[in-house]
Formats: structure tokens, C-alpha cells, sequence
């Protein structure tokens, strides 16, 4: 426990120091609430917001996918600072405690997801100040699936910070996975557009997108409903994120020893 309150406290501490992360965090979105959802009004017309009647429903709808926008990028943040860590050596500081490397890991997943889940609940702030209409008593429903669906992006932000070999790579990365997970799921769109236009590649791909499920188990809880199908792909896609991480940091075993053969 006082591993992870000092690996939290850490991680805090640099968030209240960066105060433009949390405004970057909050426009980023926010953008995408009132410019995009209007772009796609105007542009496409009724075609694109049907079934949703107006602007403002459609807006409703991809809340839940702006707020996986904040979990994912927030992640894909953290786990940046995993590979500015290791490459001044304070990663391996850390991995040398007497503690297991798995809950070394952990300590700092669940750092990663607390300021993730601080973000995405700032951002429903932001959505009532602009009169977005939600179900409020649901942003509770919802605190367990965006702690779930912060912990399998968090994850996935650990698996990439042990293949990405230098800090400058990070950003070419980070374009690889954010906007291919983001824009192939349901985050502002629903999935039968993909059908209905044809595309179906995009539409069997976006089935095996864990943030597709992930963004899916937010907007049942967000209305308190339950979506087992998305809650089993999660759970299941953070713990194999988490074990493969967790196998990469092992210097004896993972790429960390394949890189230390390599120098």
C-alpha cells in the first residue's frame, strides 16, 4: 500500500504541475462535442445524425465516446512518461523495490487510470456547462466501467511503452494506435453505419477493437444498463495487456533482455 500511494502521489504531483495536461485533456473533446457533431449535422445532413432527431441527441450519443477519448489519450500520455522514465532511469529504480515487478506495474496502472477517471468526470462537468443533458445518477452507474475501460487502455499504454525503444518513436506510435482504435468503433458512430455503407471491413474490424467495447460498456452503464459482451472483452483484453506488459518489463524473459542482448 505504501508503494501505491507513493507511485500515485508521484504521478499526481506531476499532473498538478503540467496544469496545461488537464486543459489539453478538456479541450480536446470538447472540441469534438460542439464542432464535430455540428460539422457532421451540416455536412451529411440527416443521413449521418438518424436516429437521432437532432443535434443535441446526437451529441448525447457520443459523450460516452469523447469520454474514452479522454481515457485513451490520457493513456497513451502515461505510458509516454513510462518511456521518458526509463530512458533517465528512474524506471529502473523503481523496478528494483522489493516488490513484485507485477504489482510494481500495477502501482502504476492504477495511478494512470486515477488521473484518467478524474479527467473523464472533469469532462462531465464541462458537458453540464454546455447543457448537455445526461443521466446524472448514471455518471455513477458508469465509475466502475470508465475505472475498467481505464485500466485496459492503461494497459495497453504499458504493452507499448516496452516495445518503443526511444522517446522520439513514441509519437509515430502513438498515431499507429490512437486514431485507427478511435475513429474504427462506436465512439461517434454507430457500428450499423459501417454496414449500411458497405463497409464491411471496417465494421468486422471494429467488432475486435477493444475500444469499441470499451466505449460500449460506458454508455450501458451511462444508463444503467449491462452489457456482458463488453464487460468479458475488456476484462479480457486488460488482463492480457497487463500479462504481456508485465512479461516485457521481466529483464530475464521479455523485450527488455532482447534489447540488453542487443546493446
Amino acid at each position: 500500500m505504501q508503494a501505491l500511494v507513493a507511485v500515485s502521489g508521484r504521478e499526481v504531483g506531476k499532473f498538478v504541475q503540467q496544469r496545461g495536461r488537464l486543459l489539453s485533456a478538456l479541450v480536446r473533446p470538447a472540441l469534438w462535442l460542439l464542432v464535430f457533431a455540428a460539422g457532421f449535422q451540416n455536412v451529411f445532413g440527416v443521413a449521418v445524425i438518424e436516429p437521432y432527431e437532432s443535434y443535441v441527441e446526437y451529441q448525447v450519443y457520443i459523450v460516452p465516446g469523447l469520454m474514452g477519448m479522454v481515457l485513451l489519450f490520457n493513456s497513451m500520455q502515461s505510458s509516454l512518461a513510462m518511456v521518458y522514465d526509463r530512458e533517465m532511469g528512474l524506471m529502473r529504480l523503481l523496478l528494483t523495490a522489493p516488490l513484485p515487478r507485477w504489482y510494481l506495474l500495477l502501482a502504476k496502472l492504477a495511478a494512470g487510470t486515477l488521473l484518467s477517471v478524474l479527467q473523464v468526470y472533469a469532462f462531465i462537468l464541462l458537458c453540464a456547462l454546455f447543457g448537455i443533458e445526461l443521466p446524472w445518477l448514471g455518471t455513477l452507474y458508469a465509475l466502475p466501467a470508465v475505472i475498467l475501460c481505464g485500466m485496459m487502455l492503461g494497459a495497453l499504454g504499458l504493452l507499448l511503452s516496452v516495445s518503443v525503444k526511444q522517446l522520439e518513436n513514441f509519437a509515430g506510435t502513438m498515431n499507429f494506435v490512437i486514431f485507427p482504435m478511435f475513429f474504427i468503433s462506436s465512439a461517434l458512430y454507430p457500428l450499423w453505419r459501417f454496414e449500411e455503407a458497405g463497409a464491411n471491413l471496417l465494421y468486422q474490424l471494429s467488432q475486435f477493437n477493444p475500444f469499441t467495447h470499451g466505449v460500449e460498456l460506458v454508455r450501458f452503464a451511462l444508463y444503467g444498463k449491462f452489457n456482458g459482451t463488453a464487460l468479458a472483452v475488456v476484462v479480457g483484453s486488460l488482463i492480457v495487456f497487463f500479462a504481456l506488459a508485465v512479461w516485457g518489463y521481466d529483464p530475464q524473459k521479455g523485450l527488455a533482455a532482447r534489447r540488453g542482448a542487443k546493446s
